[in-house]
């Protein structure tokens, strides 16, 4: 399998308060601190591959307004490949988020350019050429459908992050390799509403291969087809804000299956115990794509909390 990730999603650009309190419906909080940073779960995840050492590619869209170059600015400095980033009319995606001083956060986005993303012939080039696809569902779903296609296609993974949560058609379902939620995004597609992770994983691997399930704070686990259950901690940490955790998460699981040419339950410990130390370095600084862990920080956090990288 070829050690090349790409994404195709969404970039938005994250326009963040920090405040001591979220506010409820109907009430206004005063913030501390008021930042633009760029985001997308689709960006942010191509940033976080990159980062962890992956060659990467993005597929997506960006408007002609002033936040679109800072989107495709973001991602050039990281070295993601960009040959598949297009410039349509209107307004870039936005993403409204508050931050309260526990580190939790609430997130509105207003898609944009996002949501006029379509696929083309180049893209599927681009796509053909991955070990991993790497998709998210801020962008239509049927764009997300046709690329998958092209991976099983052409034989990548195809790694899908569910989120935001919605119920998937089978027709997509049956293209997904890896299928990475939380546990809300879990009960929905599973449309299990449960809070035992034991159940969510059961149900989902009948629909997919192969599951991960992040837990936030408490880790991930993980189940296949072929009965592995498996769990792994986080590491501990002094969280200062959790926007971007599960992106660095996805970003990095999704370089270590293409490094490791696919994930089973013989190398999942190894696989989740990386990519809950990139979530958790990236808790540790604030922002989005700011936040986002280079490989020797996710490399050390792993050591330090599960012995020496595997």
């Amino acid at each position: 399998m070829s050690a090349r990730v790409v994404v195709v999603g969404s970039a938005n650009l994250d326009l963040v308060v920090t405040a001591p309190q979220l506010p409820r419906p109907g009430e206004t909080v005063l913030g501390d601190d008021f930042r633009m940073v760029p985001g997308g779960k689709g960006a942010n995840q191509a940033v976080a591959a990159a980062r962890a050492g992956a060659d990467c590619a993005f597929v997506g869209a960006v408007g002609g307004d002033g936040f679109g170059g800072l989107l495709r600015d973001n991602l050039a400095a990281a070295g993601v490949d960009l040959r598949g980033l297009r410039t349509v009319d209107g307004p870039s995606g936005v993403a409204l988020i508050a931050v309260n001083h526990a580190a939790e956060n609430c997130i509105v986005v207003a898609p944009g350019a996002n949501g006029a993303l379509t696929l083309g012939d180049a893209d599927r080039g681009v796509v053909a050429a991955a070990g991993v696809l790497l998709l998210q569902l801020e962008v239509p779903l049927s764009e997300v459908t046709r690329a998958a296609g092209w991976a099983r296609a052409g034989g990548a993974a195809v790694v899908l992050n569910a989120a935001p949560a919605r119920p998937l058609p089978t027709e997509l379902l049956d293209l997904v390799d890896v299928l990475v939620v939380n546990e809300h995004e879990a009960a929905v597609v599973a449309g299990v509403f449960t809070d035992e992770p034991a159940a969510l994983l059961d149900t989902l691997v009948g629909l997919v291969p192969r599951v991960v399930l992040t837990l936030g704070a408490r880790g991930a686990a993980y189940a296949d087809r072929d009965g592995a259950r498996i769990e792994v901690p986080a590491p501990k940490i002094d969280a200062v804000d959790t926007t971007a955790a599960g992106d660095a998460f996805t970003g990095a699981l999704a370089v270590a299956l293409a490094e490791r040419g696919g994930l089973t339950g013989d190398t999942a410990t190894a696989v989740l115990r990386w990519a809950c130390a990139a979530g958790a370095a990236s808790a540790q600084r604030p922002g989005a794509s700011t936040a986002l862990p280079e490989r020797a920080a996710i490399d050390a956090l792993s050591a330090a909390t599960y012995g020496e990288v595997e």
